[in-house]
């Protein structure tokens, strides 16, 4: 591509997704805020661990202080922070972009707009990262976790502009990262959106909660009903919002708007069970937990809260977990197994 590539916020995925760039000889620049990492991958490269691993590859990388020493400004930056520094670190990367480059939301929520609005809608793409298990555990040494999509036919990077056209720009950022799992461009940015927020709503806000991994989630049936409810509601405010809401979870949004149908609901709840994972993989939400980082749950359950209040669909088990992970959040209630009771009790099971 030749492009001059940014990655602003190198975090799990923003890694990821420089390391196997940087491997295959693009000009990557990892921009981010943590020193320790900075100074491991500027020293001794980015290792890359997992069912894709493992590799050690050098980077480019800089902390945020040293920002000001970029000469040459970027074709495009991938965005890939927390929701609630996008912010922000859209208007800090912009100065460091051409006044023709673009901006590629790789991050999870609804931040697409949010960006656009700072440096114009026109300037702006999302990549939804669909069913993608990456942890940063340590500086310098990024893991993933899960099969690889590609194996399966899945189908992990969806490349999109907001407004539905499939754009030239789009198929070369397509591409890049097809070197690195499956990947296509999209003319359903927000179904594809919504599609990721539901599977990511039903999950990790009750792992962080909890602090329980795939496997033992999978093999708690209070567990599983919780995460059924929770998709459940996110299916049913985005087809109520009228998005074109593709498959969650490899299942149609409309099974899972039913699951208080019995049959549909004993069909997702052995779905459910039998996807553990080949590891015990702590959601995203529950590694920043552990981290002692705040959480997106604003970003995620709370989002779909909002938007069914907006179109009158009842989102009571998002409410509950909202509420769990907000209390985990403030340090008023500790990380722990009890939060699956606690939201037993506030929807009345």
């Amino acid at each position: 591509m030749g492009a001059r590539i940014g990655v602003m916020g190198a975090g799990a995925l923003g890694s990821y997704v420089g390391a196997f760039l940087s491997r295959e000889g693009e000009d990557v620049t990892l921009v981010d805020m943590w020193p320790e990492h900075v100074a491991k991958m500027r020293g001794d490269g980015l290792q890359v661990t997992g069912s894709q691993g493992p590799f050690t590859v050098p980077v480019k990388a800089m902390h945020l202080t040293e920002a000001q020493g970029i000469v040459e400004p970027f074709d495009f930056v991938f965005v890939s922070v927390k929701s609630y520094d996008t912010e922000w670190a859209t208007h800090f990367i912009r100065r460091y972009v051409r006044d023709d480059g673009f901006f590629v939301s790789l991050q999870n929520c609804w931040n697409d707009v949010v960006i656009g609005g700072i440096v114009g809608e026109e300037r702006t793409m999302g990549c939804v990262a669909s069913h993608i298990e990456v942890a940063l555990w340590e500086p310098g040494h990024v893991t993933r976790g899960g099969a690889v999509g590609r194996d399966s036919g899945h189908h992990v990077f969806r490349v999109a502009e907001l407004d539905g056209r499939v754009s030239e720009r789009a198929e070369r950022v397509v591409g890049l990262l097809d070197v690195i799992d499956g990947a296509y461009a999209s003319d359903n940015l927000f179904g594809e959106r919504w599609a990721k927020l539901c599977q990511n709503s039903m999950g990790n806000a009750i792992s962080a909660a909890s602090g329980l991994g795939s496997q033992q989630m999978a093999e708690d049936p209070r567990c599983r009903m919780i995460r059924i409810q929770l998709c459940k509601e996110g299916a049913q405010v985005g087809l109520a919002m009228g998005l074109d809401v593709v498959e969650i979870q490899g299942l149609p949004a409309r099974t899972w708007a039913d699951a208080d149908r019995g049959d549909v609901f004993e069909e997702l709840d052995a779905f459910l069970a039998a996807r553990g994972g080949r590891v015990n993989w702590l959601a995203s939400m529950a590694q920043d937990v552990y981290k002692g980082r705040r959480s997106e749950i604003d970003f995620m359950n709370g989002l779909v809260a909002a938007k069914g209040r907006e179109v009158g669909v009842p989102t009571p088990f998002n409410d509950a977990v909202i509420e769990a992970m907000r209390a985990v959040d403030a340090g008023a209630l500790p990380q722990g197994a009890e939060h699956v009771e606690r939201v037993m009790r506030a929807v009345g099971g």
